[in-house]
């Protein structure tokens, strides 16, 4: 029985538990490679040579893509299952108009 969806699956055992997004890269991973750009970026900062004027509506543009490819797998994934995640709190139905009350008045 082969999945022709690539995402995770539904938990098949008693203590799995259901997983949206799985991690690809590990959290250490991460981190150093977060700590090596970050210090590689502040010994670019004492030359000269990297010291670049930048027009900061080209700089915002930039941003914007990096985020679009970088999400775009996981805004796929939540636009398949119709997951919204800025809810404002729980839904909230109206049932009959008399069926809060509870004396006759």
């Amino acid at each position: 029985m082969e999945d022709s969806d690539d995402g995770p699956s539904l938990p098949t055992k008693q203590n799995e538990e259901f997983r949206p997004f799985i991690r690809r890269l590990p959290e250490f991973k991460f981190w150093h490679s977060a700590t090596k750009g970050i210090l590689v970026a502040m010994v670019c900062t004492f030359f000269e040579a990297f010291n670049v004027p930048v027009f900061w509506p080209i700089l915002v543009m930039y941003f914007i893509m990096l985020f679009c490819i970088t999400m775009k797998r996981q805004i796929k994934h939540m636009i398949k299952y119709r997951y919204i995640p800025f809810t404002h709190g729980k839904r909230t139905y109206k049932g009959k108009e008399d069926a809060g009350k509870t004396f006759a008045s």
